[in-house]
Order: structure tokens, then C-alpha cells, then sequence
């Protein structure tokens, strides 16, 4: 009677299409006859044996055969796959304590382009600029004003929720 070992961890046995072959072999030896046949059928003379190609063909068999060899229990496109992540990764890492939210960012800042027509009238008035923003100046005279308009009672301050979720603020005048 035959005995039959079965494996502890069963992710590693692979499925055998074809006597011991896998579906990446059976798939790999596949290619050349679908090769050759677009070969056969698409080159010219078209549906006519032609000598040269015999050595496309040839040459596409010979490639495939080759990688789907097995060494030490792997296909030989599996180990092609291994070599070629190793040669693309990164060779340097570099590794900072801070992360990414914490990081101090120092980005340009954008120049101010702005035209001449489009310029409001503080502007040009030629107030000066502090890193592009214009120096915001009031006189005591200008705040008084706001102050007693703040503090009228004929007027209220509302914050406005809009459709989209921004805040609206305004001074609203009390309808009695």
C-alpha cells in the first residue's frame, strides 16, 4: 500500500496542472505556441513557411523553456522576480526623529502680482507692504468709532452658519 505524506501547512504546497507542472510553468510553456502562431499568421508571406521565422520562434521557445525550469524548488522566473526587487529598492534610507505633521516646513513664500487697475485704494495710496500684506494702520479716531458701533444697541453681532459650513459674521441692525 502507497502512504501518502500530508503537509503541516498547506500555503506552501503548489497545485500541479500537469504532472509536475505548476500553472506558471504550463503558462510559460504556452507562450511560444501562441507566439508562434502570431508569428506564422501575421508576418509575411502570411500563412507560408518562411526561414526566418524559424529563428524567432526558436529563439522565444529557448527563453521560455529556460524560465520555467525548476532550481531548488523554484521556477526560474520566481528567482529573476527576487533578484530584480532587490536591484530596485532603495538603497538609502534616511531617517529623521520628527515626524511628517511635526516637521518644520519651510516652503517659498508666493510673490504678491498684483495690477495697477485691480489695486485697492489704500494701496494706492502707497501704504506700505509687510511681507506682501498691507500695513494695517488705524487712528484712534477709527477705533473709537468702531468701538461705539460695537456697543450700540441698535446693533447686533450674529455669527451665520451657510450651507456649506463656512461662518459668517455681521453687525445686523435690530428691527424693532
Amino acid at each position: 500500500m502507497r502512504a501518502t505524506t500530508i503537509p503541516a501547512q498547506i500555503t506552501t504546497v503548489e497545485d500541479k496542472i500537469a504532472g509536475n507542472l505548476n500553472m506558471t510553468q504550463v503558462t510559460l510553456l504556452g507562450v511560444p505556441i501562441i507566439f508562434a502562431a502570431i508569428v506564422y499568421t501575421a508576418f509575411p508571406p502570411v500563412f507560408r513557411f518562411a526561414w526566418y521565422k524559424f529563428p524567432l520562434v526558436l529563439v522565444v521557445v529557448i527563453i521560455m523553456v529556460v524560465l520555467s525550469l525548476r532550481i531548488r524548488g523554484k521556477v526560474v522566473i520566481n528567482w529573476l522576480l527576487v533578484v530584480l526587487k532587490y536591484n530596485v529598492r532603495p538603497r538609502y534610507f534616511v531617517f529623521n526623529k520628527n515626524d511628517e505633521y511635526l516637521r518644520e516646513m519651510c516652503l517659498p513664500q508666493a510673490e504678491v502680482k498684483t495690477k495697477k487697475s485691480f489695486l485697492p485704494a489704500f494701496l494706492k495710496n502707497k501704504k506700505k507692504l509687510q511681507n506682501g500684506i498691507p500695513a494695517k494702520s488705524f487712528d484712534i479716531k477709527d477705533l473709537m468709532k468702531l468701538k461705539d458701533f460695537i456697543h450700540n444697541p441698535n446693533y447686533t453681532f450674529a455669527f451665520k452658519i451657510n450651507e456649506k459650513g463656512g461662518i459668517n459674521v455681521a453687525l445686523e441692525q435690530i428691527k424693532r
